[in-house]
């Protein structure tokens, strides 16, 4: 008997069957079987492959039961579960044998005979059932968390071998191009897989590509009475997180998915996600270490911890947990983010230009890089340079098919040039946003831009638009509206007013809605600018030093630079010269390579000037 502290390591089948469609399609068969239950817990691919690494063994070796008895005593675990296939004239024999780690010694096995090969998967699914019987799992868990394989996944071998690549590479080489072409063969195979929607929808959503990930998760949503208990917390989740957009819904559904399945790593993961958007990185960063200590071996969970250090302004750590990944063998995608920023807020220039240059030619990550860069050149005032970078960047997207990414980097960049002054490119780069779509997190920073530009009519109609489509969704009804309509009663001569709509979004101001460019902190930065336009220094000032209180927030953003700048104008309100010429300086010094042509420095140099 195993109890749910156990844990087991799955091995691949033995196929003597001479047809490759059973090479690593039934190990992930049989995973979906054994995972719906909260029973077992299943070592992660991510981990037995860093155990292969350390055994000296290719990341591809197949696990027989000898070598899977290897990794199992070595990770600590209690039990191999493998299995085998073979014909027998039009018939298909499949066994499943339990094995002890240490001994070798079988502590159960089942066999069962399929028809035929369509039968298999079904035959497949019965004999899992009786072992975790056999293994000790009551009667009832059993008929509670037991949807068969062909409704819990699929009744197609081959749509299921596609769906367990595309895992293997959305997973362990978070290639989510190469995921993306495989899901949709799964799909072509299969339309009513809901488990590959599900995920082809989390990968367009990584490559921030959010209007994809909606269409997707929704029909995932739609089928999911074809999915186990477990698939069916995943897939309301991720429905809630990615079209909805209800973060607070999606936190619940997270959290009830920690509880039924507590060394599930991907619901611990999804939590901390939640909690950063929600701006508590405390809880965000509690959440990514219980993931890492569930699976030590899945890089992505390294990046998440290391990443929310970073927001916390904990750079230290976040350097050691990035040190530790290495240590490991392991290199995921996102660290080369965290890196960036973190070699951003230490003012070390060639440590950011190494990851730039590791991201070149990589597609879903090139175009993200370049855009950093361009964030980097905006905030210290090089504008003309920052459009070049932001040009390749929509480039390099819209070679890769990520349309809404583009549209995203075009926004970003009116944003900014927007806030420096440059009204006319600001307003041509918005324009040129919207032509290229029109997606839940490329509409705001259009519709902030016209506000900023004078274009009340067009950002109040964008701001309608997003208001009509999106009545759900937390970045849009907390993070973007509020600061859109603010800025809009701002340029009406309503600060006060501006204020007050901002009241909803103050609980979540350090939020961080990850797809948004530029987004971070817009309701505190126009808070302040509300506050400085009611001639209140003191309220504004508070504002600014909250950003600049929080560089791991702010980062490379605009915000982050042109706070001196507006906290210098609140001072100088105040009439505190001597704190506005340090504030002055701070911003001068950080803008010491810009463009000397820009309209905001001017304006900057004149007051300065003007200072008693």
């Amino acid at each position: 008997m195993l109890t749910n502290k156990d844990q087991v390591v799955l091995a691949d089948f033995t196929n003597t069957t001479g047809d490759p469609v059973f090479d690593g399609t039934l190990r992930q068969g049989l995973a979906v079987q054994l995972e719906q239950s909260p029973y077992f817990n299943l070592i992660s691919d991510s981990q037995i492959v860093q155990t292969l690494r350390l055994m000296e063994q290719p990341d591809s070796a197949r696990l027989t039961n000898e070598l899977a008895r290897q990794v199992c005593q070595r990770l600590g675990a209690t039990a191999v579960i493998g299995g085998s296939i073979s014909s027998l004239g039009s018939q298909y024999v499949l066994g499943l044998t339990a094995l002890k780690c240490g001994s070798g010694e079988t502590l159960t096995e089942e066999q069962v005979t399929a028809d035929s090969k369509a039968q298999v998967l079904s035959a497949l699914a019965t004999a899992a059932s009786e072992l975790r019987g056999k293994l000790g799992e009551s009667l009832s868990s059993i008929q509670q968390y037991d949807t068969p394989l062909e409704m819990a996944t699929t009744s197609s071998l081959e749509a299921l071998q596609a769906f367990t690549l595309g895992r293997q590479a959305m997973i362990q080489e978070e290639n989510y191009s190469s995921a993306i072409t495989l899901f949709e063969r799964a799909i072509s195979l299969d339309p009513n897989f809901a488990m590959a929607y599900a995920t082809l929808g989390t990968c367009y959503n990584n490559l921030n590509e959010p209007t994809k990930a909606e269409e997707n998760e929704t029909k995932a949503f739609q089928l999911i009475d074809r999915a186990s208990e477990r698939e069916k917390l995943y897939i309301s989740s991720h429905y809630d997180n990615f079209v909805t957009g209800d973060q607070l819904k999606a936190e619940e559904a997270y959290e009830l998915g920690t509880e039924t399945y507590p060394q599930d790593v991907a619901n611990f993961i999804n939590l901390s996600s939640v909690y950063t958007a929600l701006g508590d990185f405390d809880k965000a960063l509690a959440a990514a270490q219980h993931a890492l200590q569930i699976d030590p071996g899945d890089g992505l969970t390294y990046d998440d911890v290391a990443g929310t250090y970073l927001s916390l302004n904990r750079l230290d750590e976040a350097d050691a947990v990035i040190r530790q990944t290495y240590a490991r063998g392991l290199d995921p995608a996102g660290v080369h983010e965290t890196l960036y920023l973190s070699h951003f807020l230490q003012h070390d220039m060639a440590g950011m230009e190494k990851e730039v240059t590791w991201a070149q030619g990589k597609a879903g990550y090139e175009d993200q890089f370049l855009f950093l860069d361009s964030q980097t050149a905006a905030s210290s005032g090089m504008l003309q340079h920052s459009r070049e970078l932001a040009d390749r960047a929509v480039a390099s997207a819209q070679l890769a098919g990520e349309a809404e990414s583009a549209a995203g980097y075009r926004a970003g960049e009116a944003y900014r040039e927007a806030m420096v002054g440059d009204a006319k490119d600001a307003k041509a780069d918005a324009a040129a946003a919207l032509a290229i779509a029109r997606g839940r997190d490329d509409e705001p920073g259009a519709a902030l831009t016209f506000a900023l530009t004078g274009d009340l009519a067009q950002a109040q109609a964008l701001a309608d638009d997003l208001a009509k489509r999106f009545p759900q969704d937390f970045f849009v009804q907390y993070l973007y509206l509020p600061p859109i309509r603010a800025e809009i009663e701002i340029a009406h001569g309503n600060p006060s007013k501006a204020v007050e709509i901002l009241a909803a979004s103050a609980p979540y101001d350090l939020g961080e809605a990850q797809a948004a460019q530029e987004s971070y902190l817009w309701g505190v930065y126009i808070r302040g600018n509300a506050y400085l336009a009611a001639h209140d220094g003191a309220s504004a000032a508070a504002q600014f030093q909250k950003i600049l209180d929080h560089p791991g927030i702010a980062l490379n953003l605009s915000v982050g630079s042109l706070a001196h700048l507006q906290l210098a104008r609140a001072e100088a309100l105040q009439g505190d010269n001597a704190k506005a010429r340090a504030a002055y300086q701070d911003f001068f010094s950080l803008w010491q390579h810009a463009d000397p042509d820009i309209p905001l420095l001017q304006q900057a140099k004149a007051e300065y000037a003007k200072l008693p």
